[in-house]
């Protein structure tokens, strides 16, 4: 293997053994047909099937390959990251190991950077017609809302899959933050960009590790990592309900002492107390998910722990 290759593929992989031989044996003929030196920097994150066994075996065969091995899973994010420190390439893929991130889309997007003078090829989703409405549906919310909200602007329908030159990698890697949204700390790094379209096709292997709740999960972590606005809408709420109050409050004055008229009103009272006592715990985890990040911030402690690298 070239010590310092052109190309590094990052490939993040947990419980994949289903899915890694059909990658390899796609990929590498492809690699093989870009006359250019690479590497394949497989992160093994922790995973409880045969993954690991398999990528040493295939190891065997495919020199290119380094193998990455944490000692627990520390989730795809962190997988990433490790990936791009270990990567040595002048520029550097990251993809799925699932093929719905095709290989054969990185010649054009090499051809690209080599060409344009740009410093990232974004590979971008043209056709989301296979995802359910409601998968469509909350992608285009949460594209919406974060662009809206947050001092970045993360392109829709484009996820890690793209090729970045050296430069932008080694500023990513010096983002030192526990908590990661990568689409995020892409985008944070900048640099001129160029995009490719593709239709993403189905999985080839095995099962998806996301489900609804880990995609919110995820979103949540995104806005929060980018974006104060959830603070100030409790604040902007807060105003809001203490100005309508405090007219109401009047109103009620000038009724009871001007006109003589009682104002009765337990239902709609209790109404109030457990809509406002809602909202207050909303307010409550919302400065809770931000203190949260600070206290894990502090800590300082390892995105993740290598056990071994083959």
């Amino acid at each position: 293997m070239t010590k310092n290759p052109e190309l590094s593929i990052v490939l993040p992989c947990y419980n994949e053994s289903e899915a890694v031989d059909s990658f390899f044996k796609k990929i590498v003929p492809i690699l093989d047909g870009l006359a250019l030196s690479y590497e394949i920097v497989c992160v093994n994150d922790g995973s409880k099937d045969d993954t690991l066994n398999k990528l040493i075996k295939i190891k065997e065969t495919v020199p290119q390959l380094r193998i990455v091995d944490f000692s627990k899973n520390f989730g795809k994010d962190a997988a990433m990251s490790a990936g791009l420190d270990f990567a040595t390439g002048q520029c550097v893929i990251p993809m799925d190991c699932d093929l719905q991130d095709p290989p054969e889309l990185i010649p054009k997007m090499v051809k690209i950077w080599k060409s344009q003078n740009v410093e990232v090829v974004l590979a971008k989703r043209e056709d989301r017609s296979d995802d359910s409405l409601a998968k469509r549906l909350t992608a285009w919310l949460f594209y919406k809302s974060f662009n809206q909200f947050s001092d970045l602007e993360i392109p829709e329908n484009v996820g890690d899959f793209r090729l970045m030159d050296r430069k932008v990698v080694d500023v990513v890697k010096s983002f030192h933050e526990r908590k990661r949204f990568m689409k995020g700390l892409f985008a944070l790094a900048g640099f001129k960009t160029a995009c490719v379209g593709y239709k993403r096709p189905i999985r080839a292997e095995g099962q998806s590790k996301w489900n609804y709740w880990k995609l919110w999960n995820y979103a949540l972590d995104g806005i929060t990592s980018f974006s104060t606005f959830p603070l100030k809408l409790s604040t902007y709420f807060g105003l809001l309900v203490t100005t309508l109050a405090f007219l109401r409050g009047i109103w009620i004055l000038i009724r009871t002492l001007i006109f003589g008229i009682d104002v009765p009103g337990y239902a709609s009272l209790m109404t109030a107390i457990l809509f406002f006592g809602g909202v207050q715990l909303i307010s409550l985890g919302i400065i809770g998910e931000y203190v949260g990040r600070i206290y894990l911030e502090t800590k300082r402690r390892p995105l993740y722990v290598v056990r071994q690298v083959l």
